[in-house]
């Protein structure tokens, strides 16, 4: 794990109305014209112990880690301990999130910042509602601060994402296909990451880390 040069949480205060969970507000839940720009497990799983297939690990002893699930905020601003505290409100024990990627507005940009869940190898509770829970049970999730629907996120911000999720998928033998943004994960009802950051997905993240995993073998 000494390739993931990765940050510890950072609490900062951001004095900002504007900033309120880091995740979906409920507006457009029961809509059907438009679907939320984000969704949150709010099942028990979200909250209660991890499932116990997940307690399996490799031959290193890892976690068996078989997707990377990438969304957005859907907030202007925010961070990891911003969130953890919106997340906490709702019934979470924690961040749902594993990792944070900044944009300036709560953060340095760009900046990567690890949730306490990824530092003791949890389950996550950021992509609820999938059979047998299985993209939270094993799943890593990415949330890059932003709103991502019609513009993409900072140049800082992607090459951090790009480093990130190229880093995972080679440790964690995650393949291209398993890198998904929040809408494609089964039964999602959920804009999210925004249309822009999801084509950026299926364009470049994929296909960088196939590009990756080819050159090395």
């Amino acid at each position: 794990m000494s390739r993931l040069r990765l940050c510890t949480l950072i609490l900062v205060f951001v004095p900002s109305a504007a900033i309120t969970a880091g995740c979906n507000s409920g507006r457009y839940l029961f809509t059907r014209t438009k679907l939320p720009p984000h969704q949150l497990d709010f099942s028990s799983e979200g909250r209660a112990a991890a499932p116990a297939s997940h307690k399996a690990a490799d031959a290193e002893g890892r976690k068996r880690w078989r997707y990377i699930v990438i969304h957005h905020s859907a907030t202007d601003g925010g961070n990891a301990a911003v969130f953890d505290r919106a997340h906490r409100k709702r019934g979470w024990d924690e961040l749902g999130y594993h990792f944070v990627i900044d944009n300036g507005k709560g953060g340095p940009d760009g900046r990567v910042e690890t949730g306490s869940r990824w530092v003791t190898q949890k389950w996550g509770a950021h992509c609820g509602g999938t059979p047998g829970n299985e993209y939270n049970s094993y799943g890593i999730g990415i949330c890059l601060v932003g709103s991502f629907d019609r513009s993409l996120p900072s140049p800082a911000q992607l090459a951090a994402l790009d480093k990130l999720v190229t880093e995972l998928a080679e440790t964690y033998h995650i393949p291209a296909r398993n890198i998904i943004s929040h809408r494609d994960a089964p039964c999602a009802r959920t804009a999210c990451p925004g249309d822009a950051l999801h084509s950026y997905i299926v364009a470049h993240s994929r296909n960088n880390v196939a590009g990756h995993v080819a050159s090395a073998n």
